[in-house]
Parts: structure tokens; sequence; C-alpha cells
């Protein structure tokens, strides 16, 4: 052990990197943005009431995010509550934008999920919840809205119980919904927490002596005080205890009600997390786990975002850290190219908002400015070559050809698709053969976005239109001169992607299975790791 061992050991412990999953409009930007008022990071709601620079302390930073109302990329943001350490990182809910996420998760050791009252579970809470079980996360589940009118709360746990298979213990009890929506009881602390519509501060419990504490009677009206009796009764008979160890493992959830945009629940939800949440997990890498305790600085880039300063050309790699204490000015290896990096200027994030970062500990996100040297998936060491797995890219779905209105400045476009490229939102693919240029996505609303940003961010007009492809795999083989005859081979299907890497586009299903057939000793891959 060395004299660093006990300050790394506190530092690591009161650590929680958590991210929020939800469906569109299940209210997570809010929930987002009252978790940060509550840490004392932003003064108001600012989807609410703030103006002009406060404003910038909302999560949907980008300009396209604000004007269509959804999240289209990860916002990172650190808070102190309490003595421990927050960084919370919002994912994108609408799913064209789910690979973001998918990566997202892969930086966090927790996930708070939120579900709408009066919808339950929907596809994308769905989709999100498997990405999280792949990895164990485990998971906080927050009902939210219950001051509109709302399923009957049976009914919701039930529902996440055998839609996802996951087991739930309710952490606090609603009284009443809607109109009718009284507050909580708090079932882990025995504390009773009324819902005042007028007020937008955090709401005190009134601590009470279990359920037939006579003051639950000269608070709540007699049959509510009855039925949150039998309810809670009911409850605590057919669900499982709280089981720290089995929350930890990914399999039960501790679920709390609330509604989000009446900061109701969201101190209670916060608690939670401080009691509950693990603190830095170990890291998966291809040789070992590397352990948060460990006195040499690790991470993995999960996230690369240009142009957070619209004033300045900017990148910047977001950076989990995995194990030991940063420092600035300290040299790290980048492992793909066994380079030393000095890194003098990391930031810490709250949202669009940085400061530099003098220090950090394993499980904090730091931003490295990046001049293209930094990729997805890329390991960084203080020690051994390390390189951490599971940080996965996929195959795109779409795709189109895209061309600047002004045949000038085609070399320009170059640049800003290769810029977003970095951002694995988009595949930007360039054919063997022709000049255009091929966009590939995930999800089709992806081509909107990044018009509107290319753009924006770059005053470039550009059209992006069908090209009569079918998919897009990557291709490699165990035998390098074998995939250079199907590369000089199937030379008009060929295309590199923005990392150099080789690229089969199929003109239909026929096109695939054929190529597949014909060449055995070729992979096709839909999905690969991200860094080599």
């Amino acid at each position: 052990m060395n004299n660093l061992a006990p300050l790394l050991a506190r530092e690591v412990a009161r650590r929680r990197t958590f991210a929020i999953i939800a469906h569109p409009d299940a209210g997570k930007t809010t929930l987002t943005e009252k978790l940060l008022l509550f840490g004392g990071a932003i003064q108001l709601a600012g989807a609410v009431k703030a103006r002009g620079e406060q404003r910038r302390a909302r999560s949907d930073w980008m300009k396209v995010e604000r004007e269509r109302g959804i999240s289209v990329t990860a916002s990172v943001m650190t808070f102190e509550h309490e003595g421990e350490i927050f960084n919370l990182l919002d994912t994108p809910g609408h799913e064209d934008f789910s690979e973001d996420t998918y990566r997202t998760l892969t930086a966090v050791d927790s996930a708070v999920m939120v579900i709408d009252a009066a919808k339950g579970i929907e596809t994308q809470t769905r989709k999100l919840f498997e990405a999280c079980r792949l990895r164990d996360v485990p998971i906080i589940t927050f009902i939210n809205k219950m001051d509109r009118e709302s399923r009957d709360p049976f009914d919701l746990l039930s529902e996440i119980e055998q839609t996802l298979a996951l087991d739930v213990t309710p952490a606090s009890w609603p009284i009443g919904m809607g109109k009718t929506f009284r507050g909580c009881f708090d079932i882990f602390k025995d504390r009773l927490v009324l819902f005042d519509r007028g007020t937008t501060q955090e709401q005190t419990g009134i601590e009470i002596k279990g359920l037939d504490d006579p003051l639950l009677d000269q608070r709540l009206k007699p049959d509510e005080a009855q039925r949150l009796r039998d309810e809670v009764e009911m409850a605590r008979g057919l669900m499982p205890k709280f089981d720290l160890e089995s929350y930890r493992e990914g399999h039960l959830s501790p679920v709390y009600f609330g509604s989000a945009v009446n900061n109701f629940g969201v101190g209670e939800l916060l608690h939670g997390l401080a009691e509950f949440a693990p603190s830095p997990r170990p890291q998966p890498t291809t040789g070992r786990k590397v352990e948060p305790m460990e006195d040499k600085v690790s991470g993995f880039v999960f996230k690369i975002q240009a142009n957070m300063d619209p004033k300045h050309r900017d990148r910047i790699a977001f950076v989990r850290l995995c194990s030991g204490h940063f420092e600035r000015g300290m040299k790290l290896t980048h492992v793909r190219s066994s380079k030393q990096i000095n890194v003098h200027n990391a930031v810490l994030f709250l949202a669009r908002d940085r400061e530099l970062a003098e220090e950090a500990y394993a499980g904090d996100i730091i931003g490295l400015p990046n001049h293209g040297n930094l990729r997805i998936g890329d390991s960084l060491s203080e020690g051994e070559p390390l390189q951490f797995t599971g940080i996965p890219s996929f195959a795109p779905e779409h795709l189109q050809s895209v061309r600047a209105d002004d045949p000038l400045r085609a070399k320009h476009l170059g640049k800003a698709l290769e810029q977003l490229a970095e951002e694995g939102a988009a595949r930007v693919l360039r054919p063997q053969i022709g000049t255009e240029w091929i966009v590939g996505v995930v999800g089709a609303l992806q081509f909107e976005i990044l018009a509107d940003r290319i753009r924006t961010e770059y005053g470039l007009q550009v059209k992006f239109e069908p090209v009569g492809l079918y998919a897009a795999r990557w291709v490699e083989s165990d035998d390098p001169a074998k995939l250079k005859a199907f590369l000089d081979e199937t030379r008009a299907a060929i295309a590199h992607d923005h990392n150099g890497d080789p690229v089969f586009l199929a003109r239909n299903a026929w096109h695939l299975d054929r190529a597949q057939q014909d060449h055995p000793e070729i992979r096709f891959l839909k999905t690969k790791e991200q860094a080599h």
C-alpha cells in the first residue's frame, strides 16, 4: 500500500457515476435538471425559469436539441451533494440515437430508469434496459408524473417485473394519483412525505414510527390512511425485501414514485443513489479486470463530441477514469499509438460549462481536447498497455449519399463529415470508386439532425439522397492475403470508414448472402469493438 491509498480509497468510495435511461417524454430531461438543482449545481430549473446565461446549465445544450425538444447526444454533469460526488450521464432518449446511449452505458456503474406512470414500460425503455442487463448494471426505478392520472402502482410494478424479468421492491409508496395525489410514504425510512403543489422546494418528510403511528391519521384523511396501510401491507407481502447485493448484481430494482416537474420524490431518489448505488466498479480489459483502487491511472474514451463551443472548432474526447488519481499535467500513454500524451487541459463538466480538472479519480469523467488523434474505444494508461473492452460500434441500417449544394466546398464537407464521424453517431464511408461520400446511420432521423448540424456548425448547405444500398458490413479476416484478394475482387462494393477500415456495401440481401457464401474466410461484421 502506498501513502496515497487511503486518499484514493476515500475519494473512490464517495463517487456515484450513473446514467438516466428512459423512453422519450418520460421526463428524463426534467429529472436530470431537478437532480442538478437538488445537488446545488444550478440555481434555477432551466426549462421553467432560467434566461440567457443561466439556461446553459440545461443538459440539452445543443441548438438542435433545444429546437426539437429531444436529447440527441449524451451529456455529462458532475455535482456534489452531502459529501458524495455524482457524475450524471444523461443519455439520448430517441431510439435513432441509441448507439450513443449503448456506449455511454459502458462508462457508468449504475442507472436510473425513468417510467411514465400513465404509460409504463415503453419500447425504448425495454431496449435500454436490455443494454444495462448485458453489463449487469444495477438499476433504480423512478416512476414519474404521479401528479397526473396514472396506472395502478401494483399494475406498474407487476409490468416491470414481468416485462423486464426484474425483481422490484417499492422504496416509497404513492398516496393517490393525479388530482388526488397527496405524496408518498417512504417505506425505507418510515417517513411521510406530503405533496405541496405550490412549492418548488425540496419537500421534507414527517418522521413517523411505522404505519400504525396516529400521526398518519392526523395528516391524511381516514380513507387515505387506511388505503395506504392496506396497500403497503400488501406490497410487503407480495414483493421481496430490499437486498443490497441483489440490487448491485442487477437482479432487483428499488422503486421510487414522484413528480420530477414538481421536485417531488427527487430528494429521496438522490438519497437512494448515495446510499445504495455502487461506487466505481472494476472494468474489463483484454487481459484482466482493472480495479479502481489501483494507483496507476487508466481510462477509456467512450464518446467524442464536436463543436461543444460553437466559437471554436473543438472536439472533446470523454474519458471514463477506471483507476488511480489523475492530476493535471501528468503523462498518459495512448495505447493504440503507443504515444505519450501530456494532459494539461483536461476538463470537468456541468452540461456545456466546463472547468479545468486539477485532479480526478476513478469513476470521474474528464474531457480531453482532441485534434483527431483520439477515437472512441481508445485506452489511456499511466502504466501497462491496457485495452478496455465492450465498447460497441454498430453497422449502419440506413445509407444515403451526401453532397454540398456548392460543389466548390466539397473539401469543407469532407472535413465536417470526418469530425462528425469521430463522434460515432454516423459512419462516413468513402467508396473506392466514385467521389461521393456515403453516410450510414442507425436511425433515419439522424440524417435530418446531421444536415442541421452541418448547416449550423459548419455553414454548409447539404443534400442527403438515397443510394440504393441495402447494408454495410465491416470486413476482416485472419488471413491478410485473403482479405486483400477479397477487397481487390469486390472493389466496386468497397468503401473505407473514417478510421480507414474496409466496409462491404451490399446492394441487396442476395448480394450480401452471395458474398458471404463465396468468401467463408471473410467475416462480415454488424457490430465490432471500437478500438484495435
